[in-house]
């Protein structure tokens, strides 16, 4: 009778063993600059209540999100690069593997709420204090939580029922869902049918949703002045470059996966921990510095602003032209 394996080895870049500290500086640097560009604008958030607006608000939860889905895989991984074979429990497993799913999730229904919310800001401006308020925000919330933790919890429960008593190492670098149930020896129709079910609730719902937003969005756009026009078109582009590098990254890894497309080990744990570590990289630079309020916030927070200023006025100094005197 074939046991099941109660512990397993990541093993995600077989064709770089050799070199796996060195591999480390720059998952190590993208770890450090996401915990300090994520937390700093957090932090300028927090400490200026004219930027405690709905998305604003919302961009400093999905900062905080790309910080624990981070914290969840990287930290472990790059103690595992320092020592000669990472072993993770299955019941380990199953958590990394739910808390990363969990909140992967969760940052998709966080970049469905900032379409929803400028959606409203411009197609219903008048109805915005309506729709968008602090009895909202609670009831997205708890839907958000509600919605990712049942389905992920039901992927995990899938995924821990099933046997393995095949090989028991893991060809990634953390505990992807379809990297631990390829390794299963029982029938795993269950287990791929919902891992299906999740690409097609996480991301194919909330990519419908939020192009059917961004459609209307535009239509409205076209029908303002080009002034007003180029402000909303600037605010939603950064929306959308936010949610290419997501969604993108996103469904080649899971498609490669389901469709079985031919790559590399390397090349698929690298579009793994691109899938999480990307946008958490992007995020603060891309909303740091294009979103004006918060790059002027930063100012004010750190004293910047007033440097600027006398700058300006060392500058805007009016000299007087002179004047000779006849004779």
């Amino acid at each position: 009778m074939n046991l099941s394996h109660s512990s397993f080895v990541f093993l995600g870049f077989p064709e770089l063993s050799r070199h796996l500290r060195l591999l480390a500086l720059p998952f190590s640097l993208s770890y450090g600059w996401v915990l300090l560009g994520n937390l700093l604008l957090v932090h300028v958030v927090r400490s200026l209540p004219s930027l405690h607006s709905p998305m604003h608000l919302l961009i400093s939860a999905l900062c905080l999100v790309d910080v624990l889905a981070v914290s969840a895989i990287i930290p472990r991984m790059l103690v595992g690069f320092f020592s000669e074979q990472d072993h993770i429990s299955l019941a380990g497993c199953l958590l990394q593997m739910f808390v990363a799913h969990f909140l992967s999730s969760l940052e998709s229904t966080l970049l469905l709420a900032m379409a929803l919310d400028r959606y409203v800001a411009i197609c219903r401006p008048l109805r915005y204090a309506d729709v968008i308020n602090p009895r909202a925000a609670l009831k997205l919330c708890a839907f958000a939580v509600l919605r990712s933790c049942s389905i992920m919890l039901a992927l995990v429960a899938l995924a821990g029922s099933l046997t393995f008593c095949g090989s028991s190492v893991i060809l990634h670098c953390y505990c992807d869902h379809m990297a631990l149930v390829s390794l299963a020896c029982g029938d795993t129709g269950r287990s791929n049918a919902m891992g299906l079910a999740v690409i097609g609730c996480f991301v194919g719902g909330d990519i419908s949703l939020i192009f059917l937003s961004y459609v209307c969005i535009l239509r409205a756009v076209l029908r303002t002045p080009h002034g007003d026009r180029w402000k909303a078109f600037h605010t939603c582009g950064t929306h959308l470059m936010v949610m290419m590098c997501f969604y993108l990254v996103g469904s080649v890894t899971f498609l490669s996966h389901n469709l079985h497309i031919p790559i590399s080990t390397s090349g698929n744990t690298f579009m793994g921990l691109a899938y999480i570590l990307l946008p958490a990289t992007v995020n603060p630079v891309i909303y740091g510095v294009r979103t004006k309020e918060i790059r002027n916030g930063f100012y004010k927070v750190f004293n910047v602003k007033a440097k600027d200023n006398m700058a300006v006025k060392v500058t805007s100094i009016k000299v007087s032209p002179i004047v000779k005197e006849p004779g």
